[in-house]
């Protein structure tokens, strides 16, 4: 049985001819931001990509196909789903999603998961889920942490969201065996800030170093993928100092409300987004560019 993946001419073309290829998500699109912003943020990071050499596929799920890269309409159709309409796929709910055929928008793990059926083996994304606080009572962690260690793929993004436990975060992605890759600098980033305070586990300067060590993870028949942990640019940065009061303001009314599950994610980026007048926002979109020029690059170094 094969699995129900529809290509984009442009994303098949690439494929067929052995072309650098990104994978992309599409939650940030359905579930990130308003219309008509989603749209132009999600063509903007597909023009990136095509700017440095590759080749740009969103993945999402309409009408019981993985739809893997999107035409414009396609494209604009998804940007304009109301996010009570789409469904936020996860490991847990993609095949429910298609066997429905409802309309679904890609989480990290999902992503990774079609990104792996459709060949591509390299996938930008803003910041993955992870540990998130109160885990030790609430057991809220994100299911991307245990597709890294099962999916191989690496994964370019600017950490884990601030908003979660990071030092527990990394500390279960050790455990889980996953690679996790500080690019071009000591410590991990922490999205919007360009430190987190923690020192990597490893370091790598080059996108060709990345490639090398996805390949050699390969021919070892290692499961799973790689963290490449992208630091924000500086000009979009926002200091750890100034964002770290405005995150546990948003965890606080977050608490209050009893927001859980998937719903607490995006009130928390919202909620910061009001409290910072925007510039997170701004600084998100800056972060999710730049990861996406880092992945256009390690796709290249992997097709040589």
């Amino acid at each position: 049985m094969t699995a129900p993946l529809t290509f984009s001419p442009e994303v098949q073309d690439a494929l067929s001819a052995g072309r650098p290829v990104v994978a992309l998500e599409s939650t940030i699109i359905t579930h990130g931001m308003p219309y008509p912003q989603n749209l132009a943020m999600a063509r903007q990071v597909e023009q990136v990509i095509r700017d440095n050499g590759a080749v740009p596929a969103t993945i999402a799920v309409m009408g019981g196909q993985i739809h893997v890269g999107l035409t414009d309409a396609a494209l604009e159709a998804l940007a304009q789903t109301p996010s009570d309409q789409a469904m936020k796929l996860s490991r847990a709910d993609l095949a429910v999603c298609l066997a429905n055929g409802r309309t679904g928008a890609t989480t990290v793990a999902a992503t990774m998961i079609c990104a792996h059926l459709a060949g591509i083996r390299v996938f930008a994304t803003g910041g993955i889920g992870g540990v998130h606080r109160g885990a030790e009572t609430s057991f809220d962690i994100s299911a991307d942490l245990q597709e890294l260690a099962q999916t191989p793929v690496t994964v370019v993004a600017a950490g884990a969201k601030a908003i979660l436990d990071l030092p527990k975060t990394w500390e279960v992605l050790e455990t889980l065996g996953v690679p996790v890759i500080a690019y071009g600098q000591d410590d991990l980033p922490a999205f919007w800030s360009r430190t987190s305070g923690i020192k990597a586990p490893l370091r790598m300067d080059s996108a060709g170093e990345i490639a090398a060590a996805a390949a050699m993870r390969a021919r070892l028949g290692l499961k799973g993928g790689q963290l490449v942990a992208n630091p924000i640019p500086q000009d979009a940065e926002i200091a750890r100092d100034d964002i770290m009061p405005v995150i546990e303001q948003a965890l606080s009314e977050a608490e209050t409300r009893r927001i859980a599950a998937k719903e607490v994610t995006p009130f928390l980026l919202g909620r910061i987004f009001e409290l910072t007048g925007g510039r997170s926002l701004d600084s998100n979109i800056a972060l999710v560019l730049n990861n996406a020029r880092l992945a256009a690059a390690i796709a290249i170094a992997m097709t040589r």
